[in-house]
C-alpha cells in the first residue's frame, strides 16, 4: 500500500476515536473502518502521487472517486463490499469536511452499486430440533457436548447472535426468566429465556470442570479460557453435514429460525423486531423470510383501520 500522510492518518484516527466514543462503535466495526479507509487513502496517496495531506482529500473530484470505485472492482471486490466501504468514506467526510470548511458533495454524491440483497435461509422446525440434538453427538468429552447444546439452545431458543450468547458472563447464571441482553450499537433489550435454554445451560454449569468466575465468560473453551465463536460454526457445520442440511444452516441461521417460526405462529412482528434487537422493522421482515400475503395477513390484523 501507498504511503499516507501523517495529516491523513491522524485525522483517521480522530475519526475513528469519535466515532466509538458516540456511536458505542464495536471493536470489530472500527476495526473494518480503519482497514476500509486506509485502502482509500492509500489509493487516493498514489492516484495523487505520493503522500498527500488532509488539503489534498478536500479536492477529491468526482472522477476521483470513480476511479478508486474502478479499482476496487478491479480487484474483485463486489458489490456488497464495495458499497460497504464507500459507506465508510462518506461517513468519514461528512465528519472531516465539517472539521476542516470544505464542500464534500463529490464524494458524497457517488452512488452505491447496486446489488442483490442476499435473504437469510432459515431452517424449518424439524431440521431445528434435528441440529440441537446432534451438536450434542459432535463431541465424546461430555461437558464440552452439553456447553455447544447450551449455546445453540440460546440461539434458537433465544435469537441471541453468536457473540451476544458467547458474552454472558458468569454471573448472568443461572439465566433468569428475562435476560437484559446488549446488542449492536449499544442497544440493550429484554429477551426472555425458555426453560429449556435454562436447563441447558444449568447441564453445562454442572459439568463444567473449570471454575466460572462471576466476571469471566460463561461459556468456557477446553483449556478454561473464554469459548471462541469458531468453535460453534465448526461443531454446527458438522452437525449439519451430518444431517444433510444445506452449508445455509449456520450458527445465525438458527437465529433467523427463532424469528421466522415465531411468526408463523402468530407472533407480532414489532415484538419480534423487539427481542432480535433491531432498529429496523424492515430489517426484521428480512429475516423471518415469510412471503408478502403473509405479511399482509399481520397488517390487515393490526392496523387500526382493518
Amino acid at each position: 500500500m501507498t504511503a499516507i500522510s501523517d495529516g491523513a492518518l491522524a485525522a483517521l484516527d480522530d475519526w475513528l476515536a469519535q466515532t466509538r466514543a458516540l456511536k458505542n462503535a464495536s471493536d470489530n466495526t472500527i476495526a473494518a473502518y480503519r482497514t476500509d479507509l486506509l485502502d482509500f487513502l492509500g489509493f487516493m496517496s498514489a492516484h495523487f502521487g505520493g503522500l498527500q495531506g488532509t488539503g489534498a482529500l478536500a479536492r477529491v473530484h468526482t472522477r476521483d472517486m470513480r476511479a478508486w470505485m474502478a479499482a476496487m472492482r478491479g480487484d474483485g471486490i463486489g458489490p456488497r463490499s464495495l458499497s460497504r466501504k464507500l459507506s465508510a468514506v462518506k461517513s468519514f467526510y461528512r465528519w472531516l469536511s465539517v472539521r476542516d470548511g470544505f464542500d464534500a458533495t463529490a464524494v458524497l454524491s457517488i452512488r452505491a452499486p447496486k446489488f442483490t440483497r442476499k435473504l437469510p435461509r432459515p431452517l424449518d422446525e424439524d431440521a431445528a430440533r434435528a441440529m440441537l440434538d446432534t451438536v450434542e453427538l459432535q463431541s465424546q468429552t461430555p461437558w464440552i457436548a452439553a456447553r455447544d447444546v447450551a449455546v445453540v439452545t440460546l440461539l434458537y431458543g433465544c435469537g441471541l447472535r453468536i457473540s451476544e450468547a458467547l458474552g454472558l458472563r458468569g454471573a448472568n447464571a443461572p439465566l433468569p426468566e428475562t435476560l437484559r441482553i446488549t446488542g449492536k450499537g449499544g442497544k440493550e433489550r429484554l429477551v426472555p429465556v425458555l426453560p429449556a435454554a435454562r436447563s441447558a445451560v444449568e447441564a453445562y454449569r454442572h459439568d463444567c470442570p473449570h471454575p466460572i468466575a462471576a466476571d469471566g465468560p460463561l461459556f468456557l473453551g477446553a483449556r478454561g479460557g473464554a469459548l471462541s465463536p469458531r468453535l460453534i460454526q465448526k461443531v454446527t457445520a458438522q452437525a449439519r453435514m451430518q444431517l444433510g442440511l444445506p452449508a445455509t444452516a449456520t450458527p445465525h441461521a438458527l437465529r433467523h429460525s427463532f424469528a421466522t417460526h415465531l411468526l408463523n405462529a402468530g407472533g407480532d412482528l414489532r415484538a419480534i423486531q423487539e427481542l432480535l434487537g433491531h432498529a429496523s422493522l424492515s430489517t426484521t421482515q428480512a429475516y423471518t423470510a415469510v412471503d408478502t400475503a403473509r405479511l399482509m395477513e399481520v397488517y390487515n390484523r393490526a392496523h387500526p383501520k382493518a
